[in-house]
Order: structure tokens, then C-alpha cells, then sequence
């Protein structure tokens, strides 16, 4: 009905690039199977520019089953160079699933990157999540699970809260108000009051006919208790937002409704939730998550039946990484790491049991405490 790859073909790696079956049936009439380590990395070096790792859960699942041992990052660790993951065994029996795994891994640290730095540009103003709309459907789960990872404090998408155990996220569109027509945003705003359940913040959005104070200032008497109003604004009319969104903050407070907060959303990336933060409640954000460029993982082979082997311009041998003060070091996996290095690399598959669990706010702890040690996103 839809192209999807099913999670069955994903498992028994037919999502795979077609090199990995010839290679496959070139290893086989060979009688060649070696035992290999190989390694998914960015950049084989520190660059100093950290990245969020997520994927893992997906990554672990992918494997499980499978007569291999892995080591990775925890979920919400920050990376700069040297594996994020590391996969020992038969090479037969993963080889096809290289594409599958570079996938789970790739998208998903992207997607938790860019949310860590809209989240750190929002300070404690909380985010949420609206990007399901720019990814495929069935990747929606993993976005929004990579924005949790990354900080963000909730997300929109129904099917993927049903996936995570979380509630989805949101209010009205302009297609309730557009419903109900000009000069009727009233009565729109009240039927959202009236008929949605209330335990759903009442929030009105603002934007959608008139000014926005205008409006603003309209909803505010038409529905009592009103938590906030949210503003939306197409781009082409918005010219200088944070004006418009301080003109609607006044207005409001010189009505006498200081309660009521703004909620902001719309093309909004890290300038714009820095500009916007002191002034809001809330930020919705949606391309400036889901629209991030994957990370570009490559998995290699860095060792053969026990000795050293890599492609050019590839670091040959087992390698584990460490968190040593701010500082992401890279070291051979048999050679003492810094005397003050926590290692980063820890055991995820063992004989194809996944021996870890994926809590979604431990992740997103581990992530918030990681950006206090090395900076990230900071002005």
C-alpha cells in the first residue's frame, strides 16, 4: 500500500545495498568467512565539533539475534571522532546489515544534534517537537525519540506517542479557525474549549485572519482561563517577529492578562529560539529538527582474524574512546586510556542478547549533563 520497507526485510537485512549479497556470494564460494571488528565512525579524529548520538535502540534490535558482540555510546552521549559503535564476529553473519544500521544511526544523531542545539539556544523555555510532517511516516517514532534524547521537552506526532509510551502534544490548527471562517474565530476558539478534552492546555491560536494582537486580545475574552496564545505567522508576513511577539506580550499585560502566556512556532531554528526565549513560554520547532543533515557514519573493518586491518585513510585496530574532563580522546582499544578518561564504548549485544535497556529520560540526562562538560551550544 505504501513503500515501505517492513521491519521483517529490515531484520533479515534485505534492506541492504545490493554489493552486500554479491559480496556475500563471493565469501561463500570462497569458503571465506573471517572473524572481524568493525567500527562506525564519523570523523577518525577529534574536531572539535561534538555531535549527539542516538540510534542505538534501533541499532541493538537490528543485531540482536545475530553471533556477534557490540560495544556503543549510551544514547544522548556527545562524540567528537573515534567509533560510536563497535561489532565483533563472523562477518557473514552482519554484513548485510550495514545499510540498515548506518540508517538507524545516521538519521537519528542528526535529528538529536540539531535538537540538543535548539534546546540549549531555548535555555529552560520549553520546546516541542512539530517536524513529523517533513519526515516519512514511519520514521516519525525515531525522530521524535531522537528530539527527547536531544532535550526537547515533548513532540506532536499520535502514532509515535503510541510507539513511546508518551503523550502527543498539541492545540488547533488554522484549519479549525479557517473552518469556522472569517470573523468567526470565536466561536472556533470556543468550540475547542467546550469540546476537547481538559486536560488539553487551552490554547489559542492567533494569527490566523487578523494582527496578532488583535487576535490575541480577542481570544483571551472569548475563552475563560485561557493558558496561552500561540502565533504562527507565515514568514512572508511576519517581518520582525520578536517585535511582534514583544507587541502582543505588552498588549496582553496592559489588558490585565499577564497569566497568559505566548507559544511560538513556525521556521524557527537556534537564532530564532535565542532571540525568542526571554519572551515566550514555548517554542514549537519543526524543520529546524527534522530537516537536519544525517550524520555521516561509515562502518569499517578495522581488524581481520585478530590483526590490524583498515582501508586507507581508515585507523586500523580496535579502538575505545573516553570522556577525559571536556577533552573526546581516542585510543587504541588494548592501550591504556587518559589516567582521568571515562570510557564511552560499553557493551550493548553480547552473543546476540542486547544486555542494556533505552530509557528515554536517562538518555536525555546523560545528553544534558554531557553539554555541561564540554560546551556544546553554547553562545
Amino acid at each position: 500500500m505504501f513503500d515501505i520497507v517492513s521491519p521483517e526485510a529490515i531484520k533479515e537485512g534485505r534492506a541492504t545495498d545490493a554489493y552486500f549479497d554479491r559480496t556475500r556470494e563471493a565469501l561463500e564460494g570462497a569458503g571465506r568467512n573471517p572473524h572481524v571488528v568493525c567500527e562506525v565512525t564519523a570523523d577518525q579524529f577529534p574536531t572539535g565539533e561534538f555531535e549527539v548520538f542516538a540510534g542505538v535502540k534501533d541499532a541493538a534490535a537490528l543485531l540482536e539475534g545475530r553471533d556477534v558482540d557490540a560495544h556503543a555510546l549510551g544514547a544522548g552521549q556527545l562524540f567528537d571522532g573515534g567509533p560510536v559503535l563497535r561489532i565483533e564476529g563472523p562477518y557473514l553473519e552482519f554484513a548485510e546489515l550495514e545499510t540498515s544500521l548506518l540508517g538507524f544511526l545516521s538519521a537519528a544523531s542528526g535529528w538529536a544534534t540539531a535538537a540538543r542545539r535548539v534546546k540549549s539556544a531555548a535555555d529552560d523555555t520549553s520546546v516541542l517537537s512539530f517536524g513529523a510532517r517533513h519526515v516519512h511516516p514511519s520514521s516519525a517514532a525515531a525522530l521524535e525519540r531522537a528530539a527527547l534524547v536531544g532535550g526537547l521537552d515533548g513532540f506532536s506526532h499520535v502514532a509515535a506517542g503510541d510507539v513511546l509510551g508518551r503523550e502527543a502534544a498539541g492545540t488547533m490548527p488554522h484549519a479549525l479557525v479557517i473552518c469556522f471562517g472569517r470573523g468567526e474565530q470565536e466561536a472556533a476558539w470556543r468550540a475547542f474549549d467546550e469540546h476537547v478534552p481538559p486536560e488539553v492546555p487551552r490554547v489559542a491560536l492567533t494569527d490566523t485572519y487578523s494582527d496578532e494582537v488583535d487576535e490575541a486580545l480577542r481570544a483571551v475574552e472569548a475563552v475563560d482561563g485561557l493558558a496561552s496564545v500561540r502565533l504562527d505567522t507565515t514568514g512572508s508576513r511576519r517581518g520582525d517577529f520578536e517585535h511582534i511577539v514583544r507587541e502582543v506580550r505588552w498588549a496582553l499585560d496592559d489588558a490585565g492578562h499577564e497569566e497568559v502566556g505566548i507559544f511560538v512556532s513556525g521556521g524557527l531554528g537556534v537564532d530564532e529560539v535565542r532571540a525568542l526565549r526571554d519572551h515566550v513560554e514555548g517554542f514549537g520547532v519543526g524543520s529546524g529538527v527534522s530537516n537536519a543533515d544525517p550524520v555521516d557514519f561509515a562502518l569499517d573493518i578495522v581488524e581481520r582474524d585478530g590483526e590490524s586491518a583498515a582501508k586507507r585513510g581508515k585507523l586500523s585496530g580496535a579502538k575505545q574512546v573516553y570522556r577525559a574532563g571536556e577533552e573526546h580522546v581516542v585510543r587504541p582499544a588494548d592501550e591504556p586510556g587518559p589516567t582521568d578518561g571515562r570510557p564511552l564504548l560499553r557493551p550493548l549485544v553480547e552473543d546476540g542478547e542486547i544486555v542494556r535497556s533505552f530509557d528515554i529520560d536517562e538518555a536525555a540526562t546523560r545528553c544534558a549533563g554531557d553539554v555541561e562538560r564540554v560546551g556544546f551550544g553554547e553562545e
